[in-house]
């Protein structure tokens, strides 16, 4: 049973970690590389800072959310 247990633990932590990434990737670097090309308006830089910094905070949060679920792993 432990064997079973262990391997829907390390999923969860997967997919929050999956999560974190995305979240991280499309609110934390595609704002920025639309500002950077010029893709972006300059007058967006400041709402676009705050998007990255709010996704890149909850990006942190879900990964350490998944290695706290790691925690849960039976020897």
């Amino acid at each position: 049973m432990s064997l079973v247990h262990n391997e829907r633990v390390k999923l969860t932590a997967t997919y929050l970690n999956g999560l974190a990434i995305a979240v991280f990737a499309v609110g934390g670097l595609a704002p920025v590389a639309a500002l950077v090309s010029g893709a972006a308006q300059a007058g967006a830089a400041a709402p676009i800072g705050i998007l990255t910094c709010v996704c890149v905070c909850l990006s942190a949060g879900l990964h350490l959310g998944a290695r706290r679920v790691l925690r849960k792993l039976e020897p």
